[in-house]
């Protein structure tokens, strides 16, 4: 079936069907019980006309021995014909119950054809006296047929009581069955029409909830209809459309998602350099002031303190220089180790670091000052504030596709809230930081630079320290991390 108009012509035919089955059934068993009321009423009628025509066959008789003529004769001919019949009828009535006496009967019917045959003949021999005593032998003949037909019609009532009752219950049933039938079709209808109703109007429901759907610009939700009729093709038409229009509005909305984003890294990267102007007061007389310290404290002798000048200088330079810029993982790692020079030299031993670096990703490329931040936030947050200072591990790891970097400290952990914030960029850290950038911050340009969301978790409960987790993809493209060392 392919359309409305023939699952509908299927519904008739098939209520057709039913009601003509149902109704050729009750036709049949009723005919059936018809047959066996005819059978029985037969056989009555039967012996009651063989009574009637042997009697009148006897007054056929009569009549010709009073007044002989060709009528009377015609008329005795006649009876015999018929009483001959009805006795083959009798024969064919014939059953285990009633056969001895059925055979009496049928012998009670050839003697009285017999006794009428010989009343003729003596009749036409004028042999009188023989004659009549065939005459008077037919007539008793006659009356044993009427008393036997009567005992037999009896006999046969009798025999067959309760037969004939059971007919009349049966009767009386096949009404009830008509009507309990009736009831259940009617019910089987009922239902099949509700079923087959519901598979055409099921469809057009969904369709009309789905052209809602649509007309309120609800454009992400699929059209499915069941169906394989023309309500299908509205429903495949009416999804292409929608789904041609989901992808205008798409394309639409990731060119003001690109546009926004621009817009944001333009704003973002004017306020980074705002905050790096404002950490600079005129960098190169700090430059030099700090190289002078350096050799000075070199050549008096104290070599740690000149390392830590030359490290500082070092921190400021890239600090000012490449905020903007785009380094690689080997330039990162270098600088932060500086740092953490310079915090060792702050802290001593109540700074713990351990780092795990695999070389073969130090090529890759990343936002500038992005390590820094986030391991100087749990310097501030997990070492400064403890007594007994605190461990800070650091982890570059090959996966694959992508570069993988773990910061992790045994501090007192963040709040799930304060993660959230961090996350959603609305949390500025950056008071503080030496760099003057916080983790948000940090987020944002981690975002921009790999264009997707999920480049940055952090885990962390209150009590049981912080990890930060940054996934860096591959195909950003990476340089030889050699010719930056050589280079550095």
């Amino acid at each position: 079936m392919n359309s409305i108009q023939k699952k509908i012509l299927v519904l008739a035919l098939s209520v057709l069907f039913i009601m003509a089955a149902s109704w050729t059934s009750l036709i049949y068993y009723n005919q059936k019980m018809q047959n066996q009321y005819n059978d029985i009423l037969e056989r009555y009628l039967v012996m009651n006309e063989v009574t009637s025509t042997s009697q009148q066959i006897v007054t056929a008789l009569n009549n010709y021995i009073i007044a002989p003529s060709p009528e009377s004769m015609s008329i005795i001919d006649q009876k015999k014909q018929e009483i001959e019949r009805m006795k083959e009828e009798v024969v064919d009535s014939k059953h285990v119950e009633n056969e001895l006496a059925m055979t009496n009967y049928i012998n009670l019917i050839d003697s009285l054809v017999e006794m009428i045959d010989r009343s003729i003949f003596f009749h036409s021999e004028a042999d009188t006296e023989n004659s009549n005593q065939a005459f008077t032998e037919a007539t008793h003949i006659s009356n044993y047929i009427s008393e036997m037909t009567l005992t037999l019609i009896d006999t046969e009532i009798k025999t067959y009581d309760r037969f004939y009752r059971g007919m009349i219950d049966q009767s009386e049933e096949l009404k009830q069955l008509g009507i309990l039938l009736l009831l259940l079709i009617s019910v089987f209808l009922l239902l099949f029409t509700y079923w087959f109703s519901r598979r055409i109007t099921k469809p057009v429901a969904k369709l009309t909830k789905a052209a809602s759907e649509i007309s309120k610009g609800r454009f992400d939700l699929e059209i499915e209809v069941e169906s394989n009729d023309e309500i299908s093709f509205l429903a495949k038409t009416l999804e292409r459309m929608r789904v041609n229009i989901n992808n205008l509005i798409l394309e639409i909305q990731q060119k003001a998602q690109l546009e926004k984003e621009l817009q944001q890294s333009k704003l973002l990267l004017k306020e980074s350099q705002l905050k790096s102007l404002q950490s600079q007061i005129n960098p190169h007389f700090l430059f030099n002031t700090l190289n002078t310290l350096s050799k000075k404290a070199y050549m008096e002798g104290s070599e740690e303190t000149s390392d830590l000048l030359v490290n500082v200088a070092g921190l400021l330079r890239y600090n000012l220089k490449h905020l903007d810029k785009t380094m690689t993982l080997f330039d990162e790692v270098r600088v932060l180790q500086q740092y953490i020079d310079i915090q060792k030299a702050r802290y001593t031993d109540r700074l713990t670091f351990h780092s795990e670096i695999d070389q073969t990703c130090l090529g890759i490329e990343i936002p500038g000052l992005t390590l820094q931040p986030i391991v100087e936030n749990a310097v501030i947050y997990a070492v400064e504030p403890e007594e007994e200072g605190g461990v800070i591990s650091f982890r570059i790891k090959d996966e694959g596709d992508r570069v993988t970097i773990e910061v992790e400290d045994d501090g007192p952990g963040m709040t799930d809230e304060k993660i959230k914030q961090i996350l959603e960029e609305r949390l500025d850290q950056g008071e503080g930081h030496s760099t003057g950038i916080g983790l948000s911050n940090v987020v944002k340009r981690l975002r921009l630079f790999n264009g997707r969301d999920d480049v940055i978790k952090i885990k962390s409960r209150e009590g049981f320290g912080t990890k930060v987790v940054i996934h860096i993809l591959k195909e950003r493209g990476s340089n030889n991390h050699d010719e930056n060392i050589n280079r550095g």
